[in-house]
């Protein structure tokens, strides 16, 4: 059970190593609006299950040691609230879908609604609807920073600068944000990942939602779409956003827009110093707990 964001972070980090499974981050959520959308619970701690196949008692057994290990090290440097690592044994069809019940129908922003393929959701008058299936990519909408990415992209397009324009997804993960940018009027999406599951995971989301004439998703970072884009989402980690800083740059039109996520507080004016000094005038910040996402303009000729 973790509570800080930065430790549930680098928890899934040091479980992922160690576990070929899989990792699941299982967000407290509340039910509302009649239980047809959910509400993250800030105030209770947030689980991480990581699984190892029990075929070879001597790996699981280092597996477990080594995250012990490194999770005693996290504690050592400061990070608070980590609880206890626990095993246990569960038959693979248990765990395979457990995470499932973690991962509700979302509301985000002002209309737009996440919904796990395997829940039912009727939708209202313009609500635009992402069908989701994340298999083991990061990116269920449940995190914060897919949160704050998600409703600055949906302002994006409330002024305009997403109706045929051509957006880059950098780390797509699940394929959330591309899936919402085309769902939202862009013309070609283009989603990179250096995770072979997360390009899979992309490509089959852009299916679900019928959009692979418009979702392309693809192996690599930046240097793998040509081209200049409209729109750049970038739902990163501060330092990965700090040293693609001049990338990302480079990959938008003059005037275009980038939303940056996954930055820690803490973070955030290294971030902007980055961007600043690649031509990138940050324009707009949004919060939630502790992290945040960043609105940022392209230098060169104005909208």
């Amino acid at each position: 059970m973790v509570a800080d964001p930065e430790a549930v972070e680098a928890v899934s980090e040091i479980l992922a190593r160690v576990c070929p499974g899989g990792v699941a981050v299982e967000t407290p959520y509340q039910l509302v609006d009649d239980g047809l959308a959910a509400r993250i619970d800030p105030t209770r701690p947030v689980t991480v299950r990581g699984y190892l196949p029990a075929l070879d008692a001597v790996a699981v057994r280092q597996g477990v040691e080594r995250a012990a290990r490194e999770l005693g090290h996290l504690q050592a440097f400061g990070l608070r609230d980590i609880g206890e690592l626990a095993t246990r044994v569960v038959h693979e069809e248990d765990w395979a879908d457990a995470w499932k019940s973690h991962f509700p129908v979302l509301r985000v922003g002002r209309r737009l609604i996440i919904r796990p393929t395997w829940r039912e959701h009727v939708p209202a008058a313009g609500e635009v609807v992402i069908a989701l299936d994340p298999g083991l990519a990061f990116g269920t909408g449940l995190h914060p920073t897919t949160r704050l990415c998600l409703a600055a992209l949906e302002e994006l397009a409330d002024a305009g600068l997403v109706e045929g324009t051509r957006v880059l997804d950098v780390g797509s993960g699940s394929g959330v944000l591309a899936v919402a940018a085309a769902l939202l009027g862009a013309r070609e999406v283009v989603a990179v990942d250096t995770d072979p599951l997360a390009v899979e995971a992309s490509a089959a989301n852009a299916r679900l939602n019928g959009l692979s004439d418009v979702v392309t998703a693809r192996r690599g970072s930046i240097g793998a779409a040509d081209g200049a884009f409209d729109v750049a989402l970038a739902n990163l980690i501060a330092s990965v956003l700090v040293d693609l800083a001049n990338d990302l740059r480079r990959s938008l039109r003059p005037g275009g827009r980038l939303v940056a996520g996954g930055i820690f507080a803490d973070r955030e004016a290294e971030v902007v110093s980055a961007f600043e000094s690649a031509g990138l005038v940050v324009i707009g910040r949004a919060v939630e707990t502790d992290w945040l996402t960043l609105l940022a303009r392209a230098s060169g000729a104005a909208d």
